[in-house]
């Protein structure tokens, strides 16, 4: 496996984002070891909150969210995927699946042996944060959900999906920055898409972006239908506090959250929100507001005793 590792130059001076860098090393599946980037900030004996991002984005997603969760007294852990922001890049998209992508992330959870973790997940945040929350139940006291699914190829995906992915696949540069900014309600400033942009420095680091839209299953037969099943399978009987936070403006996710509070038990007596005037990538839009939301969740459910 061809590993590329984005130089540290690219990271100075972004705007927001004051945050010190953490890495671990963790098996490649392949003989190798990745190297994944994460950041750990705020109280080792706070609450911990999980932030999971998608695509095309990074932890830089949440540099409006994490300050006030850690002025909350909570402890904020925000990984990069492998493929994205710090973390290291396989070269060739066919090292890439959405099991390698669960596998990794797993190793990480393991190895940091986390427990009482509240998981906030939006877009493939979710696709892998809620199988983790499946396979590894132990771990989470409670989940906030936005603007994300967890398909099993049973039902074909809407148009605004089936354009995207059809895009992602065939435009000749792979404009990261301009992805999230066409993805937020409120326009996006010249510096902060330089820190979209910044674990880019060519087309040759995008493989593990180019490949995430087609790794979502959308036929009954894909690889990950199976396992993301058997995740439904623990998911519809889960008790665990659960809440969704959509946003109003988002096609792609539109309907999500009702799916989730129909068919996950933990969903049942939860204040649900409706992000207004929030996009796609809502953390940019609405960071601070969905901050609080996760500080409010968690203390209607009291979920900050680690007992």
């Amino acid at each position: 496996m061809k590993v590329l590792r984005t130089p540290d130059h690219r990271f100075e001076n972004l705007e927001g984002y004051k945050f010190d860098p953490h890495y671990m090393d963790i098996d490649d599946g392949h003989g190798g070891n990745l190297r994944l980037h994460y950041l750990d900030e705020g109280s080792r004996n706070g609450q911990t909150i999980l932030l999971m991002h998608g695509e095309p984005s990074w932890s830089y997603l949440y540099r409006k969210m994490i300050p006030g969760l850690v002025e909350a007294g909570y402890r904020v852990l925000a990984p990069d995927l492998i493929g994205f922001g710090r973390s290291d890049k396989p070269s060739e998209r066919g090292d890439y699946s959405y099991q390698s992508h669960v596998d990794w992330i797993t190793q990480w959870l393991t190895n940091l042996n986390l427990s009482h973790v509240v998981l906030f997940c939006q877009d493939w945040g979710g696709l892998i944060g809620l199988r983790l929350l499946a396979e590894q139940t132990h771990r989470f006291s409670g989940v906030v959900a936005a603007n994300t699914f967890l398909p099993t190829g049973d039902v074909a995906p809407g148009k605004a999906f089936t354009d995207w992915q059809s895009f992602s696949q065939t435009v000749p540069v792979f404009p990261t920055s301009k992805i999230i900014d066409g993805a937020t309600v409120s326009r996006l400033s010249d510096e902060v898409l330089r820190g979209y942009d910044a674990p880019y420095p060519d087309e040759t680091y995008k493989s593990g972006a180019r490949q995430f839209p087609l790794l979502v299953p959308t036929t009954p037969d894909d690889p990950a239908a199976a396992a993301n099943k058997a995740a439904w399978g623990v998911l519809s009987k889960l008790e665990l506090p659960f809440l969704t936070a959509f946003s109003d403006k988002d096609p792609v996710t539109a309907g999500g959250d009702k799916q989730f509070q129909k068919l996950i038990p933990g969903t049942k007596g939860q204040n649900h929100v409706t992000i207004i005037n929030g996009g796609h990538f809502l953390q940019e839009d609405k960071g601070e507001e969905l901050a609080s939301v996760i500080i409010m969740f968690v203390s209607d459910n009291q979920l900050s005793s680690k007992e």
